[in-house]
Parts: structure tokens; sequence; C-alpha cells
């Protein structure tokens, strides 16, 4: 073992160095760069994988320094690196990005890449590393199955994988170290889904409740497959988004932990899971109206929009959110053949962009603490607080004028025998509004506030004596 340590220790650097995989990052950069750029990755793909990696590598700066690095295995390089040990990175990346990793790291002492007539990778990885080396001179660090065809020509393996990798390279070479690579858990991947974001496709449930069919059990039926219907595509989208923001949610406070940002998730998993979801939505779809189909490609419509260029336009971001709330309840009516209430949705909108304001003021206000000035892949500024808090406020308050019109409207009376016994809810709303507001000031306020209203006793309290007004009013 002595005599193999001695061994220059080449190190791969997708999937063992780091827990990423630099071409689909710097595939998901040019995407979100111009979305039509799949036509020219189409195209140079047909002149070879080399030839792809040197086109994409010109155009697409990667910030290696947030890239999700194994650790445990950066901490073993650097010892074997103090002990006097010669580390190579040798990687299928093309060589501009492993340049940037290695300078960026400082323990490497030379790098072999991928350049625009070379894809180095498996028999190619393999071949240049013996002509260098020689063979069985060189330990390596591997993570997939590919590099089997490497360590059959090693002096020693260090396996980033499961057990059954380890004993597949251990038949080859002995094994110098082995890290195990744990498989995602079902905690993560619910993570990646943002299931607990679901609770917000609950709007869709809001017409039947309005025109009291919740208890008609075929218009709950239907509803609920509208949710699931829902949620599956918002999930299909909010795996996009998190692939196309990779960088600014590595910049993020909390969202680094996202299980794709984090590294926790394949990139691969996000990309073949994005059409699957949208595919189990539409089929979800076949058992539900044309318009709620219609209404739904509307959202998925929007939602790519808001994720690709809309979140980043200053006042269109928060307005594009409140549209999305609001479609959910409008996708809910068509569900179950319901007539939208004009009342519903003009207090709709007002409600949910005060509510989307709140979330880009608390960003805010955390920025503040940390005296920064400006958004992650936003357009606000620290000096826009206040003048979102009188928006925000505003909406809100607009939104309980219009719930107060309609208890007062020619409409009420052919859904509530005595409509005056909802006055205590517009009270309600307008104590909501202001705590939800106070407690965004105060800098207490969750990222999402929905999601904050769905988990606060007080919100809830509200939520259900508006509830039991209706009902004696009923």
């Amino acid at each position: 073992m002595t005599e193999q340590k001695s061994h220059p220790l080449v190190v791969d650097l997708d999937g063992t160095l780091i827990r990423s995989d630099l071409l689909i990052e710097s595939f998901l950069l040019l995407i979100k760069q111009n979305p039509f750029n799949l036509f020219f990755v189409l195209l140079w793909l047909l002149k070879g994988k080399a030839t792809l990696k040197a086109e994409i590598a010109r155009r697409v700066d990667i910030p290696v320094e947030l890239l999700p690095f194994n650790q445990e295995l950066i901490a073993y390089l650097k010892a074997e690196k103090a002990k006097g040990r010669q580390l190579i990175l040798a990687t299928a990346s093309h060589q501009r990005y492993a340049h940037s990793v290695a300078q960026h790291l400082g323990i490497f002492d030379d790098v072999l890449a991928s350049d625009e007539s070379r894809n180095l990778s498996g028999s190619a990885k393999r071949a240049a590393l013996t002509e260098r080396y020689g063979e069985k001179q060189y330990a390596y660090a591997g993570n997939a199955n590919v590099d089997l065809k490497v360590w059959n020509h090693c002096s020693a393996a260090v396996v980033v994988a499961n057990s059954s990798l380890a004993k597949k390279a251990g038949s080859h070479c002995p094994v110098e170290l082995h890290l195990p690579a744990p498989k995602p858990s079902l905690k993560v991947i619910l993570k990646a889904l943002r299931v607990h974001q679901w609770v917000k496709n609950g709007l869709i449930f809001i017409p039947l409740l309005t025109s009291h069919m919740l208890t008609n059990p075929h218009g709950l039926l239907l509803g609920i497959l509208a949710f699931l219907a829902f949620s599956f595509c918002a999930s299909s989208v909010y795996f996009l988004n998190d692939l196309l923001d990779l960088n600014d949610d590595r910049r993020h406070a909390t969202k680094r932990n996202r299980p794709f940002a984090a590294g926790t998730l394949s990139l691969l998993t996000g990309i073949i899971g994005t059409p699957i979801l949208l595919l189990l939505s539409a089929i979800i779809c076949w058992f539900l109206p044309l318009e709620f189909v219609a209404v739904l490609g509307l959202y998925y419509i929007m939602t790519v929009a808001y994720s690709f260029s809309l979140k980043r336009i200053v006042m269109v971001d928060v307005i594009t959110l409140a549209a999305l709330y609001t479609i959910r309840i409008i996708a809910g009516a068509v569900a179950v053949s319901v007539t939208l209430s004009f009342w519903l949705l003009s207090f709709s909108v007002f409600v949910f962009l005060s509510l989307a304001i709140v979330k880009r003021y608390t960003e805010l206000m955390k920025l503040k603490e940390k005296s920064a000035r400006k958004i992650l892949g936003r357009g606000y500024q620290v000096e826009d607080l206040e003048l979102l808090s009188s928006l925000g406020g505003s909406a809100g308050y607009i939104s309980v004028l219009v719930l107060a019109l309609y208890i007062n409207s020619p409409e009420v009376k052919s859904l509530y025998s005595h409509p005056q016994l909802m006055w205590p809810a517009c009270m309600i709303m307008l104590y909501w509004v202001s705590r939800i507001w106070i407690i965004a000031h105060r800098g207490g306020m969750d990222d999402d506030p929905i999601v904050f209203a769905l988990k606060d006793k007080i919100s809830v309290v509200c939520g259900g004596l508006i509830g039991l007004f209706m009902m004696l009013a009923v």
C-alpha cells in the first residue's frame, strides 16, 4: 500500500471531486441565456461531444467557487498533498473549466481535460493516463462504471460511489479509499418536488367552497384531480426553475440547501424528471374538462416565462405571481364547471399581489441585515423597501374593500340568506393583512407568506372565523 500511495493520484472531476456535472451545468446556463440555443446544441452534438463541450465553454462562464465540492475527498487530497504526493485532475469536462477548478483549489500539479479535438472520457482517458504515467503506475479516483476502464490499468482506486462499484473496482486493483455516495432519500426527492408548496394548489377548492359544492362527491373528485394535475405541473416547473437558478441559489443563505444546488440530487434526475412530471400532469388532465387543460397550459407557459425572465423585471415579477395564484382559482372553477365570480377574481388579484410583494419585501429585509444592496437574480434594491411596503399594504387593503363591496352587492343575495353576517370577515381580513405586514416589517416572515400563513396558528384561526361567518350567512 505504501508503494501504491507513492504513485500519482489522478482525480476525476464530475461526480467525484464535485457533486455535479459541468457539462450539464454549462448546458443549463447556455439555455438560460437563450432557450433557442438548444438548436445550436443539437448541431454541435452531431459533430461530437468534444465539439459540443468546446462550443459551450466559449459562451458560458461557470463560477467554480460556488460548485458543491466533495469536502471529504478534498480533505483526503490535501492530506496526501502534504505527504508530497503528486495530484492530477483528469476530467471529461472542458479544459477551461478544469483549469478554473484546479486554480481555485490550488492542490493539483497538473490538469488533463477535454479540448476541441478530444473528449477525455472512458477509454480515451485511460489511454492518455497510461501513456503519461505508465501501466499500473498511477492511482485513480472516480465515481462511475465508465471509470472501470481506467481502474483496470491502475495501481489503486479511490472510489466515490456505492459499495457495489467499490467491489467492482476492487476486482481490477486495490481500493485505497472508499467514500460512499449516499443515494437520494425520499426526503431529498420530496424537497426537490417542493411538496410543501403544493398547499398553494388548495386554492383550486375555493370555487367549490364559495359555490357551496364542497360536499358534492363528483365536484370534489374533479377538484382533487385538478389539484394533483396542478401539483405535478408545478413540481415540473420547480425542477426547471432550480436547474436554471443553480448559481443564484448557491449564493442564497437558505436556497443553497436545495437538492440540485447542494448536489444531493443529480442534475440528470432533474432534467429527466421535468418532462416526466409534466407527463403525469397531462395524464390526469385526460379526466378533466378541456377548459381546465387550457388554463393549466397558460399557467405552465407563465411559470416557464417567469423562470427564464419575468422574475428579473421589477414589479412584473410580483404581478405575475399574483396572476399565477389567481389562475389556480380559475382552474378550480373550470374544473367543476362553476361560473367564476368577478368579485372573487378581484379579491384574489389584490390579496395575492400584496402577498407577492411581502415575499420580495422579506428578501430585501434580509439583504439589509447583511448590508447588501440588491437581490441576486432580481431587480430590487434595499432602497425600494419603503415603496414596496406602501404598495403591498395598499393592495391588501383594497382586497378587503372588494370583499366589503361584494357583501353589499346584489349578487350575494342569491348565495347567502343573511349576507350582513359576513361583515366581521372584513374586520378579520383587515387585522390579518396588517399583521402579515407588521411581521414582515419586523423580519419575522418566511420567504413564502402563503406557506407561512398555513403554518401560522393565528392565520389559521382567522381563516376559520371567516369560514364560520360565511356559513352563518348562508
